[in-house]
Order: C-alpha cells, then structure tokens, then sequence
C-alpha cells in the first residue's frame, strides 16, 4: 500500500505543528522521524506507518551529552540510547541518526528521515556532505561521525525532511527522555571523535 501525503496542515489550538508537507511512501519504506521534543513527528507519525525515529541532546554544548532513538517497522519497536561524557548537540543528533541505521538488520532499505536539525538535513539534502567529502572535510566539524554516517547511509537509499520543533507529542518526548536521560545519568562512554579534537 502506497501513502501519499499532500500538502498537509496540522494545528493544535494556535500552534500549527505541520505546515505544507508533501510526502510519498511506497510500500514497504521504512521512515526515520529524527529531532528533539516538540518537533512534530508524532503528528506525522499517526499519518503514516513504519518509522525510524531519534534525537540528540547535549548538556552545555559542550558537555555531558546522550541521543535516543525509536524504531518502528511495523508493530516491532525498539528504543536504544547512550551516553557520552562530553560532547555537542550536534554530533548527537548526528550520531542518532548514525547508531539507528546501524541497527537495521538488512541492508537496501527505503528510509526517510524527518528531523529538525537543519545541520543534519541541509548537509544530506543540500549536498553540503557530498562537497565536504571532495575537499576532504577541510575545515569543516565532525568529520569522524560524517564519514561514519556516509558508510551506514551508502547501504540504503536514505531522504531527510526537515521538520519545525517544538511541538507535543509522545513519540517525540520519549526520545528527548531518552537523550537527556543518557545525557544526565550515563554511564557515559567517551565520544573519541570529539574529545581527540580538543
């Protein structure tokens, strides 16, 4: 069964937590919703089925940081989440979106993934990843987790869309309590990219 999404509004009281999204999911697609509490991925999740969903949080940026992510494929669901003892928000939100893919059991699947970091969606969909790997990552943060991320990615076909934070919903809470959860209790594992760049 194929799910078409067309321009798609969703308020709750004034706040508006989906605006304009336009979406096609063919059969058998696995979806990734990515981003912090508030996002709007629940929304977006009751209009469709099979996700992969994650989050990242840093406490002081740098600092104690975590990331959590839900999987869904169907009514399987497993959430996984760790710990790092210093680290940035957006190595985390990018290492979510790393560690759920890695968890995937079987290669060549059809993933789409809503997020709210713009530093994670703009970089895949923009091409900025694809200019920073010719140059060599000259310049450029996290080198280590986007070449880690261009490897698990190269195994699927894989489309990011940003989506606004800050909305309410369940799915999206759970991430966030897992991030800062890991964030704030550990234990904490080093985060060698991070920390070898100091």
């Amino acid at each position: 069964m194929k799910i078409r999404l067309e321009n798609v509004v969703k308020t709750f009281d004034s706040f508006r937590a989906v605006r304009d999204l336009s979406l096609d999911i063919e059969s058998g697609e696995l979806l990734a919703l990515l981003g912090p509490s508030g996002s709007g991925k629940t929304t977006i999740l009751r209009m469709v089925a099979g996700l992969e969903y994650t989050d990242g949080s840093a406490r002081g940026n740098p600092g104690p940081g975590g990331y959590g992510a839900i999987l869904m494929w169907g009514s399987a669901r497993r959430e996984i989440s760790a710990g790092f003892r210093r680290t940035t928000n957006n190595r985390m939100e990018l290492m979510a979106v790393i560690e759920a893919i890695k968890t995937l059991t079987r290669d060549g699947l059809d993933i789409n993934i809503f997020s709210d970091s713009s530093y994670v969606v703009n970089a895949v969909e923009k091409g900025w990843l694809k200019n920073w790997i010719k140059i060599g990552f000259k310049d450029k943060k996290n080198p280590d987790l986007w070449r880690e991320y261009a490897r698990v990615a190269a195994k699927h076909k894989i489309k990011f869309t940003w989506v606004k934070g800050h909305a309410d919903n369940p799915f999206n809470n759970r991430c966030d309590e897992l991030a800062t959860a890991a964030a704030d209790r550990g234990p904490h594992a080093i985060d060698a990219g991070f920390e070898s760049a100091m």
